[in-house]
């Protein structure tokens, strides 16, 4: 089976982020979660963006890697 791996902005697209370098580098500079909070639980998020990250790691997808370099990206 092949492994497929997503770039940053396609994650933001599936988001509904701005997905330009600009707006992911603005995004990531404006958000930060410390230690103690879960991605998934993050303030910022809306139902379907949460919803769409839990399942993407508790299924282990396609997307997990990526959102786990969100993940770190934002501590």
């Amino acid at each position: 089976m092949e492994h497929i791996t997503h770039p940053f902005s396609e994650l933001f697209e599936q988001l509904g982020l701005d997905a330009s370098h600009e707006g992911i580098a603005h995004f990531l500079s404006a958000h930060r979660l410390p230690p103690e909070v879960e991605l998934v639980d993050a303030p910022f998020w809306s139902k379907s963006q949460s919803n769409f990250l839990k399942e993407g790691l508790q299924n282990d997808s396609d997307w997990a890697e990526i959102i786990d370099q969100l993940n770190s990206s934002l501590r």
